[in-house]
């Protein structure tokens, strides 16, 4: 789809990566952009049209799509991080991380598919990451989430090619942003990654694999789980 003349919604773009898209958005000639964000106080960029979302709630969601119902471009980019393990984490944050990536996720889709449909089919950027592929303890309540997520993407895919809504998955790394300001290492670019992502969904491409961390993960998957895990094997 053209970017050029659409109307976007931007989840969680009051900071990091959602900023960047909704800046990039309304540089390429978006007619309008949506920024949502649970505290819409939060949002500070010229040319957005702020507005107050919490995709956890259902509630929040169907008046977001209520009120942006010109929208053609969805990008669904809220997220969370609460660093819970399975067996050491708690149950209350493994529920958040599956409520914001999946589930919020998923009532976002069943809220918009209608508004895109009238609008003409138009497009959804699901913001996934390389932990949809591998996890860590550290990060598995996440990792569920976001595989999770990944396959609600190719069920999206499937259901909304007949009303020619195209679906783009994003995989990347840790990025440049305050939910990874504690990790040492290497970080991707937010703004690099959002042009990435915008180039793609132009080009109607399924899949954005936005960093080497990434490329290395999802070229390794057909080595198997003793590949993956080197450490069940050592």
């Amino acid at each position: 789809m053209q970017i050029k003349g659409s109307v976007a919604l931007v989840t969680g773009a009051n900071r990091g990566l959602g900023r960047r898209f909704a800046a990039q958005l309304l540089e390429r000639g978006a007619a309008k952009v949506y920024a949502a964000a649970r505290n819409v106080e939060s949002i500070d960029l010229p040319g957005v049209v702020p507005i107050k979302l919490d995709i956890t709630d259902p509630a929040s969601v169907r008046a977001a799509a209520e009120l942006a119902g010109d929208v053609t471009l969805l990008v669904n980019n809220a997220g969370s991080s609460t660093g819970a393990s399975f067996l050491g984490g708690s149950i209350e944050d493994a529920r958040l991380e599956m409520d914001t990536h999946y589930f919020g996720t998923l009532v976002m889709a069943r809220e918009f598919a209608p508004v895109l449909e009238r609008n003409g089919g138009g497009a959804i950027l699901n913001v996934l990451s390389v932990l949809s592929w591998f996890t860590a303890p550290h990060v598995a309540a996440y990792s569920a989430a976001k595989a999770a997520g990944l396959q609600l993407t190719n069920g999206l895919r499937i259901e909304l090619k007949d009303q020619g809504t195209q679906v783009t998955a994003l995989h990347v790394g840790y990025m440049d942003t305050d939910m990874a300001a504690h990790v040492d290492g290497p970080k991707a670019d937010p703004a690099e990654v959002a042009a990435q992502a915008l180039d793609a969904v132009e080009k109607g491409e399924f899949e954005v694999v936005a960093d080497e961390v990434s490329r290395r993960v999802r070229a390794g998957l057909s080595g198997g789980i003793a590949g993956q895990y080197p450490q069940l094997v050592s």
